[in-house]
């Protein structure tokens, strides 16, 4: 039988890239729970431009996961869900430390309503569902020291609300597998690029700087002379991840922290941000004007450095679909195309 997924957040930024990638990669069947908040403040455009708005494959719903799933909503949805990929969250840092108390009780609170209705899926009546992702960030080990990549396991040092609350989330999630045995495979990604992003975010802010002429502003460490970096990754190749693990049988995947499993979704090289803001600039053949600024020391609760190590992922025989280089020539292209600058707000 073809199989059923249910996405959260699935209209929003690497939300709707895996929908994309489902629907062209599969034949499954797509239900996704959207509440249409700031973050996707263009409602379901993002499900309208990649032409899955009106696919027969794709059963949409609006609801704020904060409450419960209610019972009208779950006779709609029905009971035989495979897959349960939970997206749905708060991302921006900013907004985590300007108002925290919102910020955490969203994230958590949206975790803890979507175990409880996984729960029911493994009920003795329903009983399909074969695994839940959790879909967590590297955020949640805090800044990295030099030369080292964190690996599955290691310990949690939030450095922001933000950050906090997605590691809260996964503990709760290792506690309903431990507790009530459900599938959970926990996934934590990099700093993810791609088409219509919010303009908030780091790429398109380098788009509109640059297409705009304006300096940009450099997060480095407090001496200026070192920016930030990351492992940069497109949200394609998330989505490529996370079809992987999906398609892998339980076996394959071992048991780490009370869970089906853990996994890092890893760029293929480390860039600093200056880097990054310099590929994009030659890419769109402009100067980039920029300014380090001691961002860090005057905000605590942003990291410098991010970094995780992606062996596992290798060692199962995944492998990076696009490079850093094609990625950063995908979006640029596609960006600059008159019927897409929309997406960057300007």
């Amino acid at each position: 039988m073809t199989k059923r997924i249910l996405i959260t957040g699935a209209s929003g930024f690497i939300g709707h890239h895996i929908v994309e990638h489902i629907l062209k990669n599969t034949d499954w069947e797509i239900v996704t729970i959207d509440r249409l908040s700031k973050t996707t403040s263009h409602g379901f455009d993002r499900l309208r431009d990649i032409k899955a708005f009106d696919d027969k494959r794709v059963t949409r719903f609006t609801a704020d996961l904060n409450m419960p799933i209610g019972e009208g909503l779950k006779k709609e949805i029905g009971i035989n869900i495979n897959y349960i990929l939970h997206l749905a969250a708060g991302s921006h840092v900013d907004n985590s430390i300007k108002n925290p108390i919102p910020f955490v009780l969203n994230n958590i609170q949206s975790t803890l309503n979507m175990l409880e209705y996984g729960k029911e899926l493994m009920t003795e009546e329903a009983g399909d569902l074969e695994r839940f992702i959790y879909f967590s960030t590297d955020e949640v080990y805090g800044t990295a020291p030099k030369g080292y990549n964190y690996e599955e396991g290691d310990r949690f040092n939030p450095g922001n609300p933000y950050s906090a609350s997605k590691a809260s989330s996964e503990c709760l999630c290792m506690a309903y597998a431990n507790t009530y045995k459900l599938p959970i495979v926990i996934t934590n990604t990099m700093n993810v690029l791609g088409e219509r992003q919010h303009p908030e975010k780091f790429f398109p802010k380098i788009m509109n700087y640059i297409l705009d002429g304006k300096t940009l502003p450099i997060h480095s460490n407090k001496d200026k002379t070192k920016a930030g970096t990351r492992f940069y990754i497109h949200a394609r190749n998330v989505a490529d991840a996370i079809l992987f693990i999906l398609q892998k049988t339980t076996e394959t995947l071992d048991n780490v922290n009370a869970s089906t499993g853990k996994y890092h979704i890893v760029g293929e090289k480390e860039l600093d941000n200056l880097e990054l803001a310099q590929l994009v600039a030659n890419k769109m053949g402009k100067e980039l004007k920029y300014e380090m600024v001691d961002f860090h020391s005057s905000r605590p609760g942003h990291d410098l450095r991010y970094a995780l190590d992606g062996t596992k992922m290798e060692e199962l025989g995944w492998k990076l679909p696009h490079t850093i280089e094609e990625s950063i020539g995908n979006i640029v292209d596609w960006s600059l195309q008159p019927e897409n600058q929309r997406w960057l707000d300007r």
